[in-house]
């Protein structure tokens, strides 16, 4: 396969392995008014270096992104607009020198700009699940060079198509007298991406055991995964009209429609009932249902059938958000609304590690108050508007915002802020301690890949050390800040598992003065501070 080649490649294809790995520090919490629509709430804002903030997420999110947007820098060597569109900004040429070194001094924009890409590019690869898709929206400068870059990142199997978007009406004459009208959504996928809505293949279990002249059909979820306190419109008992029997609703898992819908689709013959009681009512899904009536166009025109507008649309309507011109060139909501409702995912993680001005927080919460999903958002924004520029738009959609008559009704939901903080591990390789102990366990926690459900706290009624613990395994982070930990007999007799002891136990510790034998013989697995704490 062809490989692009430039000036400091070799200092930045493994570069993301270098860069430390910092807390992120939470600032504030946000959520809706009272009163306001129901949405989803488990959100993020990340200010700081997207390069730090991407691989701050790892632990938590490395292969949980169902979905990723960024707009990044064009490269046109326009230097006129707030986000800047060069990579000569000097926070860039900063973390170039420090990175490629001299050589960095003799680059051109070009290779800037794939410097800056390469790391960006393999973080937000870890990130992406393997039933995701990535959508890069990019310009003629970097079009060539963006689409070999992801070619070695993603594969080149993976590539599916670069989209095009008209996003200006007028004509400008530009180089050579042509007036480019349109920019590219280049488009990759994992193995296990199912594709865009109207390009499913045939699954297995689709069958027509009772003859339904609507044809192949198979059982789906008739629930979706909210609580009662998130979808209380969506909590209540079904009746099964035929037996006059009562199901009732799960109070973590709601149904997935409101009771006038259900209503409508028990009257087609959509809803099927069990005949047990322990068992419960499904939804007809048909086959035909998982394509659309056209295929998806790799093409989008302004005013056409999937009705995206302009960029001038991403001004008028973030002007009418903060009644006047805070940001240059915005992507119009309705781009990344299409992006984002033509993929099947109405239930995942949408990141976007070049937020802007947080057109894809909007249109995350916006497809959710549509169509009742339960698409979460992170952003990170590495520039100084994004707390009263990114945040503030996000914080306005969703308590709404304009007056009289052109007020607009709140989305709900809410975010948590954040800013990029200390690092976990000193230059020396020592765990920092400034982070606090609480980051520390939350770090060998992640890296563990312990369950949320069998973690414990400080204060569990086992050991203030033990991080969680199942009937096959322990995991215990014996650190102290004053002193050396040592694993030895003592600690070990500290250890009250009682009628839950596990099989086996993993402890972390400074020291080991147990032997080989004695440990084998009991299961006891040693990984020493800060050896063998897992970098990611």
């Amino acid at each position: 396969m062809p490989t692009l080649t430039w000036v400091g490649k070799d200092k930045v294809v493994n570069h993301h392995h270098d860069v430390p790995f910092r807390i992120l520090n939470k600032q504030y919490n946000f959520t809706a008014n009272n009163n306001s629509p129901i949405n989803s709430t488990q959100n993020r804002i990340i200010q700081g270096d997207n390069l730090e903030a991407l691989k701050s997420l790892l632990p938590e999110f490395e292969g949980k992104v169902k979905c990723i947007y960024i707009d990044p820098p064009y490269n046109t060597g326009n230097e006129g607009w707030v986000y800047n569109d060069n990579v000569n900004d000097p926070k860039m040429k900063k973390w170039l020198g420090q990175v490629v070194g001299k050589e960095g001094e003799d680059l051109s924009r070009h290779d800037k700009w794939l410097c800056m890409m390469y790391p960006r590019l393999k973080l937000l690869h870890k990130l992406l699940a393997d039933d995701g898709v990535i959508f890069v929206s990019i310009g003629d400068d970097e079009h060539a060079s963006l689409k070999l870059l992801m070619d070695e990142i993603f594969g080149r199997d993976e590539y599916l198509s670069s989209l095009v978007w008209r996003r200006r009406a007028s004509s400008q004459l530009e180089l050579r007298n042509l007036s480019v009208d349109h920019e590219y959504v280049v488009t990759y996928a994992k193995n296990g991406f199912l594709g865009f809505n109207g390009h499913q293949k045939l699954e297995t279990g689709y069958a027509n055991p009772d003859n339904d002249p609507r044809g192949l059909w198979t059982l789906g979820d008739l629930t979706v995964g909210m609580t009662k306190d998130q979808r209380p419109n969506q909590f209540f008992d079904l009746l099964d009209p035929i037996s006059g029997r009562i199901f009732k609703p799960n109070p973590n898992r709601v149904w997935c429609f409101y009771p006038e819908t259900m209503a409508q689709k028990i009257a087609e013959g959509r809803v099927v009932f069990p005949k047990s009681d322990n068992a419960r009512p499904m939804l007809k899904r048909f086959f035909d249902e998982l394509r659309s009536a056209t295929n998806p166009l790799s093409s989008y025109l302004s005013g056409g059938d999937n009705k995206i507008g302009l960029t001038s649309e991403g001004t008028k309507c973030l002007q009418e958000i903060f009644d006047g011109k805070v940001f240059d060139y915005p992507k119009p909501l309705s781009l990344l609304e299409v992006l984002f409702s033509q993929v099947n995912i109405k239930d995942g993680i949408f990141l976007d590690s070049f937020a802007g001005s947080g057109t894809t927080a909007h249109a995350v919460l916006k497809l959710n108050a549509q169509d009742g999903g339960n698409r979460r958002f992170i952003l990170v924004e590495m520039m100084d508007y994004a707390e009263n520029i990114t945040a503030e738009r996000v914080r306005r959609v969703i308590n709404g915002y304009g007056q009289d008559n052109k007020t607009v009704t709140g989305l709900g939901g809410g975010f948590d802020y954040y800013t990029i903080g200390e690092p976990l591990f000193l230059a020396n390789d020592n765990l920092n301690e400034a982070v606090g102990i609480n980051a520390i366990r939350d770090y060998i926690t992640y890296s563990e890949g312990i369950p949320t459900h069998e973690q414990t706290s400080p204060d569990n009624p086992y050991n203030p050390y033990v991080l969680g613990v199942n009937r096959e395994v322990a995991w215990i982070f014996f650190y102290e800040t004053e002193r050396v930990t040592t694993l030895d007999i003592e600690f070990l007799g500290t250890l009250q598992f009682g009628k839950h002891k596990p099989v086996s136990v993993i402890i972390y510790a400074d020291k080991c003065l147990l032997s080989p034998e004695f440990m084998r013989k009991h299961n006891i697995r040693f990984k020493k501070i800060p050896r063998d704490i897992t970098r990611f």
